[in-house]
C-alpha cells in the first residue's frame, strides 16, 4: 500500500532532522559514484547517538564504504576513540581516508583494514569493543552477528544497516537471499536472551541491540 503524503513527509523530515555538513555531503557523493550507497542521514545520526551514549572508545565497522558512516561514528565517539573499519575494496578505503582527512580526523583515530571481514574480525580482541556497526554483504549478516557478540564488551552495542531491505522484509512474498537473510537476522537478534534489541525505521532500517 502506498504511503500517504503526510507519512512520507514525516519520514523525510525525520531523515533530514540533523543536516550534513560539506564534508559528509562530499563523502556521500563519492560513495554514490563508487556504487557503495552510504547509510542515510537518519541512520548516520543514530550511529552518532549510539557512539555517544556508550561513550565509545573502540568501535568496529564492517563495510567502510566512502566513510560516511565512519564520520558519523567518529563524531559520536570519545575524543580519544579509535575506529577500526574493514572493507575488501581498497578504492572504498581510499575514499574514506580522504573523507577523514577533510574532516580533520587525526590519522591515529581511524584504523583502516583492507580485507574480507570474516577473515579480519577473528583477529580482533574478544570483548574489546564498545560498538560494532555492520553495513556489508547482507547474506553474511548472521556471521557478523556471531563475531560482534564475541567482540563486544557487556553493555556494548551492535547495529546493522539495511534491515528493512528496500521495504521487502515486511512482504512475505519476497524471498530473495538478501531479504531472507534480513528476516533471519531480525529473528535471531530478537530471540537472543543476551541482547536487548530495537528496530529503528531510519533510512533502510537500523537494527541495534545492547549486549547484556
Amino acid at each position: 500500500m502506498p504511503e500517504s503524503s503526510a507519512v512520507l513527509a514525516s519520514r523525510q523530515y525525520a531523515e533530514a532532522y540533523l543536516p550534513e555538513d560539506a564534508v559528509l555531503e562530499a563523502a556521500r557523493t563519492r560513495g554514490e559514484e563508487l556504487g557503495c550507497i552510504p547509510i542515510g542521514r537518519g541512520g548516520g545520526a543514530a550511529l552518532r547517538f549510539l557512539a555517544a551514549a556508550t561513550a565509545a572508545r573502540a568501535v568496529v565497522e564492517v563495510g567502510t564504504g566512502a566513510g560516511v558512516s565512519g564520520l558519523w561514528l567518529l563524531r559520536g565517539m570519545r575524543p580519544d576513540g579509535v575506529l577500526t573499519t574493514v572493507d575488501k575494496d581498497p578504492e572504498h578505503q581510499r575514499a574514506a581516508r580522504q573523507a577523514f582527512t577533510e574532516a580533520g580526523i587525526p590519522s591515529g583515530r581511524a584504523r583502516l583494514i583492507t580485507g574480507a571481514a570474516l577473515e579480519v574480525l577473528p583477529r580482533l580482541t574478544d570483548g574489546g569493543y564498545d560498538l560494532v556497526f555492520v553495513d556489508a554483504a547482507k547474506t553474511e549478516y548472521a556471521d557478523y552477528l556471531v563475531e560482534a557478540l564475541r567482540l563486544l564488551r557487556h553493555g556494548g552495542v551492535v547495529a546493522f544497516d539495511n534491515v528493512l531491505w528496500h521495504d521487502k522484509v515486511a512482504d512475505p512474498a519476497q524471498r530473495d537471499p538478501e531479504t531472507v537473510a534480513m528476516r533471519d537476522l531480525g529473528r535471531a537478534v530478537r530471540d537472543d536472551d543476551r541482547l536487548v534489541p530495537v528496530l529503528l525505521h531510519a533510512g533502510d532500517g537500523l537494527l541495534a541491540a545492547v549486549k547484556r
